[in-house]
């Protein structure tokens, strides 16, 4: 008797569909079969029987369903090509060509355990760049800060602020394209395989991320307050992104959770939590004047005109050597606040020939505009003649040799404070201490220079309630000028006043409880939208089969449809078996059903 393949109770049109289906099947088999077998012709078509002859001393029949599986898999990867998915590889693990792609059933190990664990600092080195980027970009406020810092370590001036910001940018490109491609891999159910170029990238990025906040951290501590405050001001649009990306994951987790292997446990935990100026002392004949530095290397051109004299201290040089130097030829040059191209060519040509100002010059300006004043003093070195004079002489300035009135200059330096207040109760004690209001009293302080980081609302109101008022250094950036104009802060100092002088608002202003209710309201729609996409997910995953231990299991019974590729190995299954009873001329049902592709009728 003739074997048969047994198939469900179909029409005549499904069983003309299943015998096609099946002589292609045997093709792929015969064709694979000479391609890998020692025997080049392990099975060939009997002409007079229409019967296949099994000639290779390993049967089909003896193939288990897993090997069945690989045998379908490896025809599809012989026949098939997936161009997505060889991009996808070719950019992760540098396999462009067409290979033989190990594809996992949702569930199941993506990897090896070195892929597990190279996927794993992937993620790591991700959030450690991720936060690093951060900081530094939200760090913008200090940049030229930083840059002076390193002027002085290194003796010459560099953007080294950039040139961090855009390297920690590259940097997490190429990390987060990365993650990416092992998201997409593992989305279309195949096994990861990362070059070994990029593993080197990921420890190179990881070993930068982790040492340059360390330094960071030990140089500049302060730029961590500065985070904290940027929270303030990021904190909704990081909140927004957070819930947005948890929801937009769900969709994969939910879609793997519900296809996981039965007999794994199945645990899934979703988190959802809620213009200032400094003031170098007297010049060596006794002239008050204006510079940032202890020397003049960095912002004139000291080096052409006095080139033994670069490391020299500026007050041990003469008002008349002083004014021969340049002191705006530099910042055409650097353009350290990126203002050059708004400046005309009149503008230019003044900034060009710009030389080191004197207290004078800036006190009869500030007369002129009726502005205030403010200063740091800073004594001269040692064997100047003025050492043990400046207080006095910068006072003489301001009373006999300036326009201006003692009430528009704030007084900053602390020396000889209680000798300065008798000679000129007038003027405006200011000090530079984070000290108590006691403290501030006794000394007959009316205003605070502080540093940004010490930017507290109460604070601020504490010191206004005793008429003491706060100022701000350095602000430069808008979002930081917007947190000091809701805090209350009566005035800051700025590198960026052609950028701040056009706000007439803050650029937010939201309360608490808009805050809390926009809080409340991004959580819930994300909590239903999770929900929705489990529940659908559910919904459409129940019923269909599942692997175990190497073979197709089905809880209700058997199934009358299954996806194409399954469908397909169960009826080399069915070949298989009727071709081996056939050659034994005994008819023996298969134990395993062949599966039709059309629904019964």
């Amino acid at each position: 008797m003739d074997s048969q393949i047994h198939t469900c109770a179909h029409c005549s049109t499904d069983r003309s569909i299943t015998d096609t289906r099946t002589r292609t099947d045997q093709r792929r088999v015969r064709h694979y079969s000479q391609q890998n077998s020692p025997h080049r012709s392990s099975i060939r078509p009997n002409s007079l029987s229409g019967t296949k002859t099994m000639n290779s001393p390993v049967s089909l029949s003896r193939l288990k369903l897993g090997k069945l599986k690989v045998v379908r898999r490896q025809l599809l990867q012989r026949y098939e090509h997936q161009p997505f998915v060889s991009c996808l590889a070719g950019l992760y693990g540098c396999q462009w060509r067409r290979y033989q792609r190990a594809k996992a059933q949702p569930g199941e190990c993506c990897c090896s355990r070195l892929e597990c664990s190279s996927f794993a600092l992937l993620i790591v080195t991700f959030f450690l760049t991720l936060i690093f980027l951060y900081f530094w970009s939200e760090a913008q406020n200090d940049y030229n800060d930083f840059d002076w810092f390193n002027f002085g370590k290194l003796g010459f001036w560099f953007p080294w602020s950039v040139v961090l910001l855009v390297l920690a940018a590259a940097l997490f490109t190429y990390i987060a394209l990365l993650l990416v491609l092992a998201v997409c891999l593992l989305s279309e159910g195949q096994r990861l395989y990362l070059h070994w170029s990029h593993k080197i990238g990921i420890l190179v990025t990881l070993c930068f991320s982790i040492s340059a906040t360390a330094v960071l951290s030990d140089l500049r501590s302060k730029e961590w307050t500065t985070l904290l405050l940027s929270f303030q001001v990021s904190a909704p649009f990081l909140h927004v992104g957070g819930v947005s990306l948890m929801t937009f994951l769900s969709w994969p987790i939910a879609l793997h959770f519900f296809r996981m292997n039965k007999r794994a446990s199945k645990h899934l935990v979703v988190f959802n939590k809620n213009g200032g100026s400094g003031l170098r002392s007297c010049c060596y004949d006794g002239v008050p004047f204006l510079m940032h530095d202890r020397t003049l290397r960095r912002t004139t051109n000291i080096q052409q005109v006095f080139p033994n004299r670069t490391d020299a201290p500026a007050a041990m040089f003469t008002w008349p050597e002083l004014e021969m130097l340049s002191a705006g030829s530099w910042f055409l040059q650097r353009d350290p606040f990126g203002t050059v191209s708004s400046l005309d060519a009149d503008e230019r040509v003044r900034v060009q020939n710009q030389t080191v100002p004197s207290l004078k010059d800036l006190l009869n300006l500030a007369a002129q505009h009726e502005r205030l004043v403010i200063f740091d003093l800073r004594r001269p070195p040692r064997g100047h003649p003025y050492r043990d004079s400046w207080i006095t002489r910068t006072l003489e300035v301001i009373h006999n040799e300036s326009s201006i009135n003692s009430s528009q200059v704030l007084w900053l330096p602390p020396d000889q404070r209680s000798l300065v207040q008798e000679l000129d109760p007038e003027l405006q004690q200011t000090s530079g201490d984070h000290a108590s209001i006691e403290e501030l009293q006794e000394e007959h302080i009316v205003r605070l220079n502080l540093h940004y980081s010490y930017m507290s609302q109460e604070q601020i109101r504490k010191y206004a309630s005793v008429n003491i008022s706060t100022n701000l250094y350095v602000i430069s950036q808008p979002w930081l000028y917007s947190l000091a104009w809701c805090a209350g802060v009566h005035s800051v100092t700025t590198n960026a006043l052609h950028n701040l002088k056009t706000l007439q608002r803050p650029l937010f202003l939201m309360t608490p409880d808009e805050y809390s209710l926009m809080w409340i309201l991004t959580d819930i729609v994300s909590a239903f939208l999770i929900a929705a996409i489990f529940i659908f997910h559910w919904w459409r995953e129940r019923g269909l089969p599942f692997w175990s231990g190497g073979r197709q299991v089905n809880e209700n019974g058997p199934y009358s449809k299954f996806r194409t590729e399954l469908s397909d190995v169960w009826s080399i299954s069915s070949i298989s078996i009727s071709v081996h009873r056939e050659a034994q001329n005994s008819p023996v049902t298969p134990s395993l059903p062949t599966i039709s592709e059309e629904p019964p009728v």
